[in-house]
Order: structure tokens, then sequence, then C-alpha cells
């Protein structure tokens, strides 16, 4: 398996993730995200097929947009002299695994790759947090993978759930 970014592909292998607008994403909008510079798509792939695929984009986790007592939560992890009213994040736009290779954990090993990515690759921009707008069938996915609810409560008429990472956790583990 390889994994690469969307743009070095001369063609897209045949993929299938049970999901239409997932599936739809990667033949019909993620070449458009890239060449607009709004989302970068990676893709796994093997010889005869694309196993899974992520997207990243820049977003923000800002006090504006969130509870107090989630606000003050995640102000507590930074510096006081270095308090903001927002802090810079990238964003799992869209993640999905093949159902041939659902249940393997290869959905897991892709958020940690993006993690990784995140922490080693700080040349050229920083940023504190991993979000993640999960539908809510994901949500005990992303949980095991150590995000949090960005809201107090989830709501029936929300279609997808806000949650974060704090990458600071992983720097914090490589000290150790």
């Amino acid at each position: 398996m390889r994994l690469v970014r969307l743009e070095e592909l001369k063609e897209i292998k045949p993929f299938d993730c049970g999901d239409a607008d997932l599936n739809g994403f990667l033949c019909d909008d993620a070449a458009y995200y890239g060449s607009e510079m709004l989302a970068n798509t990676f893709v796994l792939e093997t010889e005869t097929e694309t196993v899974a695929y992520f997207s990243l984009l820049n977003d923000k986790i800002s006090q504006t947009t969130i509870a107090k007592n989630l606000w003050r939560k995640i102000r507590k992890t930074i510096p006081h002299e270095k308090h903001l009213g927002s802090y810079p994040a990238v964003k799992i736009g869209r993640l999905a695994v093949s159902l041939h290779f659902r249940g393997t954990g290869l959905g897991t090993d892709l958020v940690s790759a993006v993690k990784q990515m995140l922490v080693n690759n700080t040349g050229v921009s920083a940023c504190r947090f991993l979000t993640v707008d999960a539908y809510k069938d994901a949500l005990p996915f992303y949980q095991k993978n150590g995000f949090r609810l960005l809201i107090n409560d989830i709501e029936e008429e929300n279609f997808t759930v806000p949650m974060y990472y704090d990458l600071k956790e992983l720097t914090m583990i490589k000290a150790e």
C-alpha cells in the first residue's frame, strides 16, 4: 500500500466505503478542492483499489463558536500569557475506509498518521488542534482516538458533531 496526495495520481482506483457522500467527494469534489487550495486529499491505495482517503483543511477553535465552559477547559491547556481568542487547527474534512478494509484498524492508523504528520511537519505553519465534524455514527471511533466534543449537548437535528484533539498531547508523550 502507498499513501499519496491526490494530485500525484493519474486516476482514482475503484473505491466504495458504503456512503454515497464520501464516495462522491473523492470522485467528484476532492480534485476541485485541491486546485482551489481549500483542502488537500491523501489517498491510500493498493495496485488495484483505493483503500482509504482523508482530506485536510485549515480550521480554528474560537471562543465565539463554543460554549464558555468548553472554552475555559481548552484555555487551561495553554499558558496564561499566551491566551488568544482562537487557536489554530487542522480539520479532517473527510475520512473514509473501503468496505473491504472496514474493521481492520486502518481508520485508527490513518488518524494516528495524520496526528504524526501535523506534529512532525511544523516547518511552515503550526497548529495546536486537530478537529473533525464527525457523523454521529462515527462518534465512538473518534472518541476511541482521543477526540473530545466541542459542544455540550448533541442535538437530534445536527447531522455532524464538532470534535477536537489536542496535538500537544503527542509532544508531551515524546518528551517523557
